[in-house]
């Protein structure tokens, strides 16, 4: 208080109602960082715009790799639920929106596609050499398979995450609360989502296929069967036991 006392401009008067009424903290700022609000909505366009772009080459390389759209279109939507329902966690708990948060939301991204993925490349394993098995129940098969890899790898990640939570600081708030969320639902999303929703789609494409040619009548079509074509095949083998 002496030495603001002595500084130019300071009357008698006010420094003795600094004496009175104010005390001298050990308090002091180091260091303020501020961002305006128009480099904010860069920075938060910049980071839709890297995530969607991330999704949409997963997609490519997902469909492109396993030769299906389904596979694909399972896995972004997964993402998108897991990116969502952090991002929702964050609105409901009023907790701030920051560069951490994003760079959270994109390790997100990568973490529950890479356990999408293992389950998907299992299936597409199993259905080179057990084609007469349906699609259900390879998935069914790989996921049960994959469960103890994916119990392990999400439980020591989750362990790690939570102690950033514990320990990390106010710094790491965002950005390990972010983890910790999206780490719990990217597991189930895994689970309950991206393969749900594969084999939705894999089998609304082969269910369109034999209707479209059953209304068209097109019995020449290759590896398609009308039902009026069984039906003549079968009683055709019947006439012909019966001749023999």
């Amino acid at each position: 208080m002496d030495e603001i006392k002595n500084l130019g401009g300071i009357e008698p008067q006010l420094g003795a109602a600094l004496d009175r009424h104010f005390l001298v903290g050990a308090a002091a700022v180091r260091s303020a960082e501020t961002v305006s609000p128009q480099v904010g909505a860069d920075l938060r366009n910049r980071a839709v715009y890297a995530t969607l772009v991330a999704c949409a080459g997963m997609l490519l390389y997902v469909a492109l790799r396993f030769k299906s759209w389904g596979f694909g279109l399972g896995a972004v939507v997964a993402v998108f639920h897991d990116v969502l329902v952090t991002l929702g966690v964050f609105s409901i708990m009023q907790w701030t929106v920051d560069l951490n948060l994003v760079g959270a939301l994109l390790s997100l991204v990568g973490f529950s596609m890479n356990d999408t993925i293992v389950i998907f490349d299992r299936v597409r394993e199993t259905r080179g050499f057990k084609r007469r098995e349906s699609l259900e129940t390879l998935t069914n098969r790989a996921i049960n398979q994959t469960l103890s890899r994916t119990a392990l790898t999400n439980g020591t990640a989750f362990l790690a995450t939570l102690s950033l939570v514990l320990f990390g600081g106010e710094v790491l708030k965002s950005f390990s609360w972010a983890l910790l969320i999206g780490m719990v639902v990217g597991t189930y999303s895994t689970l309950y989502i991206a393969s749900p929703f594969m084999l939705w789609w894999e089998g609304r494409k082969a269910g369109r296929r034999p209707v479209a040619a059953v209304e068209a009548g097109d019995s020449t079509t290759p590896g398609v069967a009308t039902a009026q074509t069984v039906k003549s095949r079968i009683a055709e083998t019947q006439k012909q036991e019966v001749d023999r």
